[in-house]
């Protein structure tokens, strides 16, 4: 039976100059001939935490008492070892088995690359350490955020979703020349066929979000005016719209996945839905990433069969929903028409950057 590694937090750990622990580089000593780390092994990579272990030499090796970590964002490759202590990325850890398991969410950030390096110490009476030389440096970036972490973000959107209101139809708003047969510079549209193709979303919400930069899908909105039960005349995307009926869309065929709940420094929030038609290439994507909804009852986005089997549809009021549904869609399907009001670009979110500061939106892991 494997047996389980240390867990080492960041928070046990002894960082750099924190108020109320030892500061690393006031206390090493001359490099000694304790033994180096070598082959620095990385395992087992979260959004906020990872295990590390290395091998090393059996000289010296009953006087280790400490390891000094370095770990950087890559973006940093300036050599930074315990030289400026307003900087808190050199953890000091004390000498446990490896592997061990290092966890800090107010330290380590999804999807992000770093790099670390490590000494052994021997804590000296006097208080100083004896280091060995620097191990090699190595780089890996951390994961994004896990089903568990997801169901935080979706306990949160859930809190403030609000009542729901009844809709009828989704649609996506474009420039006028994305809906023209014979426009050249939209990519994601085939033209010869009349149908919009599914596109790599964006790096926009949070930053841990598996979906960013992964799934493929075509965006869409349902959010209707409170006052006129209608979608808005305004749009950030474009005064083009196409609308279609929502059942075509969304109906007892199709699964729903919640994906991400954020906002940009807003009192607006924005939660992002998956549709994705059972057995699909998109389906399977979001199957074991993202947490599955039920399409009749949820907070965010429901489809529910009446007595006569007709579909009923309804979108939470307090939050604005951005729907990605996987598959092509025909314009055949649906209607091209101007809309009369403005393009709000202010209101796009087309890469747009999550507020790390927000309470309401952000959990305890890397932004």
């Amino acid at each position: 039976m494997e047996q389980s590694s240390p867990s080492v937090e960041l928070k046990s750990l002894q960082l750099c100059d924190r108020e109320g622990t030892e500061s690393a580089d006031s206390g090493i000593g001359d490099v000694d001939d304790l033994p180096v780390p070598q082959q620095i092994r990385i395992s087992s990579i979260t959004c906020d935490s990872f295990k590390i272990s290395w091998d090393m030499e059996s000289r010296g090796r009953d006087r280790i008492t400490h390891y000094f970590i370095d770990l950087n964002k890559t973006e940093n490759k300036k050599e930074n070892k315990f030289k400026h202590k307003d900087v808190p990325t050199k953890l000091v850890a004390k000498a446990v088995p490896l592997p061990m398991t290092v966890r800090g969410h107010w330290f380590l950030s999804p999807r992000t690359e770093y790099t670390v390096a490590v000494q052994t110490a021997a804590k000296q009476p006097d208080g100083e350490y004896a280091v060995s030389q620097w191990s090699e440096i190595i780089e890996f970036c951390t994961a994004d955020y896990s089903t568990v972490h997801l169901n935080q973000l979706l306990q949160k959107a859930e809190a403030i979703a609000g009542r729901m209101l009844p809709f009828t139809v989704f649609y996506r708003n474009q420039q006028q020349e994305y809906f023209q047969q014979d426009s050249p510079s939209y990519r994601s549209r085939d033209a010869q066929c009349r149908r919009m193709l599914p596109v790599v979303k964006d790096n926009s919400g949070s930053h841990g979000s598996p979906i960013s930069g992964k799934l493929e899908g075509l965006f869409f909105s349902c959010n209707t005016e409170f006052n006129t039960g209608k979608p808005p005349q305004d749009s950030p995307y474009g005064p083009y719209r196409f609308q279609i009926q929502a059942d075509l869309l969304f109906n007892q065929n199709t699964n729903i996945y919640f994906g991400d709940f954020y906002c940009m420094y807003t009192s607006y929030h924005y939660v992002i839905l998956v549709l994705a038609p059972d057995g699909s290439k998109g389906d399977a994507f979001c199957k074991g990433r993202l947490p599955a909804l039920d399409r009749s009852n949820n907070c965010f986005l429901s489809c529910t069969v009446e007595e006569d089997s007709s579909l009923s549809f309804c979108h939470a009021q307090d939050v604005i929903l951005e729907v990605i549904y996987t598959e092509p869609v025909d314009l055949s399907l649906g209607t091209v028409t101007r809309i009369s009001g403005h393009q709000l670009m202010s209101q796009s979110t087309v890469n747009a950057k999550k507020d790390p500061s927000c309470k309401i939106c952000n959990i305890s892991v890397g932004r």
